[in-house]
């Protein structure tokens, strides 16, 4: 400790807590810019970034959408950005996503779920310019993006306005719920206040229908590979995991040692780099 400068011994006192939500935000500062920004939408609330890795492709796609409990004050795509580079150091393109959140105008259902679909129907165009591979697209959110990645895996499913054309080999659930309705109570817990009777607008009593047609895991099966990753909500995801695996879908799950909900997605924790690898593994395959 003698021999120590001033600087060392500030670094090391100003260090994120390992697995704490500054750890994660400290890694996604250092990330490098992305490959292209791009609007997919009238706004920025609606944009996202794309990574794209060296070489000549076409590359298998993780279409990554991030959490904060469906609200514009927590959270947000710059959280991830660690994470979508992680995925491009795998060989894997990243459209890292934004969208319209609780306090945004607009957002809610369906605004929230129709800046998804329309990030995810940006795809077709991104791949006019970019070497993306849509027939190996997966889908991935932590958080509350896991619900929202969950809902856009059952696209397919819904009426013909929300369809899309890309057709997922995978999706997978960081951290986070499928559905909406069995979560109401919880949320509050968990986010500190309710937002999911926001989000829809109503309780799951007064909008049944919406809800429904809200929540991926009221489509099960959705005839695409489910991959949940279990951190520190991963006791409220057991009843969706039974439920995926009774409906006949292909599941998978991880469970890294003595998780956080944020060390999962900081690749530079060794539970963060582990979830990277499988879902790179479960998705695409050893070989990519």
């Amino acid at each position: 400790m003698m021999g120590m400068t001033m600087a060392a011994l500030l670094m090391m006192q100003a260090a994120p807590e390992v697995g704490s939500i500054a750890a994660l935000e400290a890694d996604s500062g250092r990330a490098p810019p992305a490959t292209a920004t791009v609007r997919y939408g009238d706004d920025d609330k609606r944009s996202g970034e794309l990574r794209i890795p060296p070489g000549k492709g076409p590359f298998p796609v993780v279409f990554l959408i991030h959490g904060g409990c469906w609200a514009n004050d927590m959270g947000g795509m710059p959280q991830l950005r660690s994470l979508a580079e992680a995925f491009r150091r795998k060989g894997v393109a990243v459209w890292s996503v934004t969208y319209r959140r609780l306090g945004d105008p607009g957002a809610g259902w369906p605004g929230t779920f129709q800046d998804v679909a329309a990030a995810e129907d940006q795809l077709t165009v991104l791949a006019k310019r970019y070497p993306l591979d849509l027939k190996r697209v997966a889908l991935a959110g932590h958080s509350a993006g896991a619900q929202l990645a969950a809902w856009a895996a059952a696209r397919p499913k819904l009426p013909a306005l929300w369809t899309g054309t890309i057709r997922p080999v995978a999706v997978a659930m960081i951290d986070g719920p499928a559905g909406l309705a069995p979560f109401v109570g919880t949320d509050a817990r968990v986010c500190g206040r309710p937002v999911i009777v926001p989000l829809m607008d109503g309780t799951p009593a007064e909008k049944p229908v919406e809800y429904r047609m809200a929540s991926g895991a009221d489509h099960w099966p959705l005839g695409t590979k489910q991959l949940f990753v279990r951190g520190a909500l991963g006791p409220f995801m057991a009843p969706e995991i039974a439920a995926a695996k009774a409906a006949g879908d292909s599941v998978a799950v991880f469970d890294p040692p003595k998780p956080t909900h944020f060390d999962v997605v900081t690749p530079s924790s060794p539970n963060g780099a582990a979830v990277v690898d499988w879902v790179v593994k479960e998705a695409f395959g050893a070989g990519n």
